[in-house]
Parts: structure tokens; C-alpha cells; sequence
């Protein structure tokens, strides 16, 4: 019987994390879920949310906007748009940009433009939400 999971969670700029674990908690956009070592096969679309990596030194807790999790015989790969540790996180950056965003919505000289700038705030604003829970 398999005691690790290999995990591996991949944003478009680079390979973040690489390791064996002993559980993953996953923002499935069905809800969270736990993948532990031999964890039946599944395919899941990621809301925003926060990735849970348990391993003998406590839990990691890392950041991750969209993509997509794939559970498998080898383990568990998660292909995210954005991630990073939530540790990295600069809450700061968020708010200006959350405030730049909303302007691009008001000043949006045609709806293509104002749905692009829609989803990057409403995208912000998630994230924001999720910043608050974890100071809770």
C-alpha cells in the first residue's frame, strides 16, 4: 500500500510544487475534496480557492485561480491558471488592481471589453473573499 501521494501543481509559468505528500485538499468547483495515496481516479474542474498540501512537517496552504485537478494512478496533478503560495500573497496588489478593474468597467466602451473586465474583477474579488476567511 502506497503512504504518499505524488503531487504536482503546474501554473502556466512554471512548475510550483513536486513532491510526495501525505493528503491534498483540492477547491473542486463541486466542493472540496481530499486525495489521499491510492485515491480512485477523478477529473475536476478548480473554482477559486485555497489547496490545502498536508505532509509530516503541518499543512502548506497555497492560492489557485481556475484550471483543472487530475487524480490518477501516478497521483495527483493540478494544472492551475494562477497559484502561488498563499504566504506570497500581497493583499495590497489585489486591492489596486480591484480598484484599476472597476474603473475598466465603468469606462468599457463596448460590452466585449466590459464582460473581459468583469470576469478579471469578479476574479479579484474571489480572491479578496477568500484572503478575509483565511485572516478570520
Amino acid at each position: 500500500m502506497a503512504d504518499k501521494l505524488h503531487f504536482e501543481l503546474v501554473s502556466p509559468a512554471k512548475l510550483l510544487k513536486s513532491e510526495d505528500v501525505d493528503m491534498v485538499v483540492v477547491p473542486g468547483t463541486e466542493g472540496d475534496f481530499g486525495v489521499l495515496p491510492l485515491h480512485a481516479p477523478v477529473v475536476s474542474t478548480l473554482r477559486t480557492g485555497i489547496i490545502e498540501v498536508h505532509n509530516e512537517s503541518g499543512i502548506e496552504k497555497l492560492i489557485v485561480v481556475g484550471g483543472f485537478a487530475e487524480v490518477n494512478a501516478e497521483g495527483l496533478t493540478i494544472l492551475a491558471e494562477i497559484a502561488k503560495p498563499l504566504s506570497e500573497v500581497d493583499r495590497t496588489a489585489y486591492e489596486a488592481e480591484l480598484k484599476d478593474l472597476e474603473e475598466d468597467v465603468q469606462d468599457a466602451k463596448d460590452d466585449e471589453t466590459k464582460a473581459r473586465a468583469e470576469k478579471a474583477r469578479d476574479q479579484i474579488i474571489s480572491i479578496l473573499e477568500i484572503l478575509d476567511r483565511e485572516a478570520a
